[in-house]
């Protein structure tokens, strides 16, 4: 049976005001896109579980550079619906397809923040 890794209640609400080494600390991958998808922040736990290096994926692209698995609809759409609206508090399945050939299935959540203007991507492990 399939659980989902329980975040701390508005965890994603609160991400603005963590500091790097809370954000690196949390259980859970925590990564913050600009308003055009450009990675700000991603935290150690997003890092080791991706296999990718903090520094590889901060300035750069998250859907062409980073997980271009996620441009689709199901998660890129609804980031650009949210940033258009700049409403966003939505959570879904996805199954992350990484670049050297592992799945994983997840659960995102998403969350708009009006006072950085930007979106906070919580990953979960079930």
């Amino acid at each position: 049976m399939l659980s989902t890794v329980q975040s701390p209640p508005g965890l994603l609400e609160q991400a603005d005001i963590l500091s790097e080494s809370e954000l690196d600390t949390l259980p859970v991958g925590m990564i913050q896109l600009s308003r055009d998808g450009v990675v700000l922040k991603f935290n150690q736990t997003e890092s080791d579980l991706a296999r990718m290096l903090k520094e590889e994926a901060i300035g750069k692209n998250f859907f062409d550079e980073v997980a271009p698995c996620t441009k689709v609809q199901e998660f890129h759409g609804r980031f650009l619906e949210g940033v258009a609206a700049k409403s966003l508090n939505t959570a879904f399945n996805y199954k992350f397809r990484f670049k050297d050939g592992r799945q994983k299935d997840v659960v995102i959540s998403m969350f708009y923040s009006v006072s950085t203007e930007s979106v906070w991507v919580l990953v979960q492990r079930p």
